[in-house]
């Protein structure tokens, strides 16, 4: 019989104090030398460091925060669901890093609310938040940004006392609208709207715009939708429903495009020849090859950048001292790709 070794818990992470008996010096020695501090000889750092090395030191950075004044980390709160929303930490991470900060995550999802995330992020001692499309029931923002300096994301706020960066709807939708407009079409329906929250509020209300602004009001058609692809794809099967299709659907993001898609897809409606569509976003959703989605850009580089500049300014105290609202709306542009085309012929 084989006698079997029983598995062994995680082993202990090495403390200072594990390089000190390494080494055979007194601990507060090592701190210094992991610190960079001055005092120590040449030999000692050398043998301290080596010690470290060997034995898979890593400093603890909770400890570190905690013995600090200032934690230097910016809080964000948002879905990994959503592409944008993830492209946009990414860049955060990366920017904020290059300016001496880290970021801490505060994910939302269908178990876990605005609150529950804004929470979390406060306990690790944020000294800035960022926050995308909170929930409207939540308090826990209101109670933040009286503490330190946040930024609303994604949609806009009548709250005078909260900065916000957005994205403007309104030119990102005109421009979906002239491009279809351009390509012969009258019959443009609209996938989005209050179900997506203020931000598919929003952007309905810049579509209707859109069209009234190019003569079509008559012709105004919004199918109320959230922002994901099941979304998508209950708009498209109300659409099949009807006697005849609109020449062209604007969605109010990428993956309600998507799930639009598939179902034109599955019911033979050729994309773009019988109808045309576009997403928002122009996330890499959109840029898939199966789905070469037109969509309205929206900049993730120009968020991030607009949304440090106000949070280190309010950190760092080199703006003017003004507690004046900021609010920024950042440039979209319309990307096209192979799901628009011009009206087929008899419409």
């Amino acid at each position: 019989m084989v006698e079997r070794t029983p598995p062994q818990g995680p082993s202990r992470l090495p403390t200072m104090k594990d390089i000190a008996e390494h080494v055979g010096v007194s601990r507060q020695l090592v701190s210094l030398v992991l610190r960079g501090a001055d005092g120590p000889s040449t030999e000692s750092r050398e043998k301290v460091l080596a010690a470290a090395a060997e034995l898979g030191y890593r400093p603890n950075a909770s400890a570190r925060l905690l013995r600090q004044a200032r934690t230097r980390t910016l809080g964000v709160v948002f879905s990994m669901r959503n592409a944008f929303q993830v492209r946009y930490v990414e860049e955060l991470v990366a920017a904020a890093s290059a300016r001496g900060y880290r970021v801490a995550l505060g994910t939302v999802d269908a178990g876990r609310g605005t609150d529950e995330a804004i929470g979390a992020l406060l306990e690790e001692r944020v000294e800035a938040l960022a926050v995308f499309n909170p929930d409207p029931r939540a308090t826990a923002l209101a109670a933040a940004s009286t503490l330190l300096p946040a930024v609303l994301l994604g949609e806009w706020t009548r709250d005078d006392s909260l900065d916000t960066v957005h994205v403007d709807e309104r030119g990102g939708l005109r421009q979906a609208v002239e491009h279809l407009v351009g390509l012969g079409h009258r019959e443009i329906a609209y996938v989005g709207g209050p179900l997506g929250g203020l931000v598919g509020a929003d952007r309905a209300d810049a579509y209707r715009a859109a069209m009234t602004q190019a003569g079509l009001e008559g012709e105004v058609d919004v199918l109320d939708a959230g922002f994901g692809e099941e979304d998508g794809a209950s708009a498209g099967r109300t659409l099949l429903e009807r006697e005849q299709l609109p020449t062209a659907v604007v969605c109010g993001s990428d993956h309600a495009a998507a799930g639009l898609l598939a179902v034109l897809q599955r019911a033979r409606v050729r994309v773009p020849a019988e109808v045309s569509v576009i997403g928002f976003d122009d996330s890499h959703v959109a840029a898939l090859s199966y789905h070469a989605l037109t969509s309205v850009h929206q900049d993730v580089a120009a968020t991030v950048e607009a949304t440090l500049s106000i949070l280190l300014e309010r950190l760092e105290g080199t703006s003017d001292g003004a507690r004046a609202r900021r609010v920024v709306a950042t440039p979209t542009r319309l990307t096209v790709r192979g799901s628009t085309g011009t009206v087929r012929a008899g419409r």
